[in-house]
């Protein structure tokens, strides 16, 4: 084990380094932020995906981005590079929806077993192309190449399950999770997705 430590300290470069200093500095400024939970809320659930195209250097894999929110209290989330290479922004963020898909059909069960029905979910991404391959049944010679897995996304809309919704890229809570932000849009979706400092709630 010493050894496989020893071994991925040899392996840093300097800007895993300088990230970790960064991400070590971020940590200590913020020990008052957490995330809040309000009393009295709507219990809507809606869901929001996002994703990078080819930022990973490496093999040119994709992020993906999926957030949940039930009223405004952020109940669910997920970033990770995704499994496949997608050959457009259209596919990558056709990719993530089918996994956020997914999850808002477990939380909808999960609330059904406590008794509460949940209509058809809003699911908001801002590719006005990922949007149309969902309602779209028609294969087109640019999108024969995407997987069949992924077409669950146009299952769950067609089911009534969700609704794909457009959003603008400004409003897109999920880019938090899936690129550098500048500091103020960074602070702006925090408190969006409820991610509060406490010193500074009234």
């Amino acid at each position: 084990m010493d050894h496989c430590f020893i071994s991925q300290q040899a392996n840093l470069t300097l800007c895993s380094v300088y990230a970790c200093v960064q991400d070590l500095k971020y940590l200590k400024g913020t020990t008052n932020v957490r995330l809040c939970y309000p009393n009295k809320v709507t219990l809507n659930l809606k869901g929001y995906s996002d994703s990078d195209f080819a930022e990973y250097k490496l093999d040119r894999k994709s992020t993906s981005g999926t957030c949940h929110l039930l009223g405004a209290r952020l109940i669910s989330w997920n970033s990770q590079k995704q499994a496949c290479v997608a050959l457009s922004t259209a596919e990558a963020e056709y990719i993530v929806a089918g996994s956020c898909c997914a999850q808002i059909s477990w939380l909808k069960q999960q609330l059904s077993d406590f008794g509460l029905k949940v209509k058809k979910v809003p699911l908001f991404y801002d590719n006005t192309s990922a949007i149309n391959l969902t309602k779209n049944p028609v294969l087109q010679s640019r999108t024969k190449h995407i997987e069949i897995r992924h077409y669950f996304v146009r299952d769950q809309v067609s089911n009534g399950i969700c609704e794909i919704k457009f959003i603008e890229s400004e409003k897109q809570l999920v880019d938090f999770f899936t690129k550098p932000l500048a500091k103020d849009r960074f602070n702006y979706l925090r408190t969006e997705l409820g991610i509060l400092d406490l010193l500074n709630i009234a």
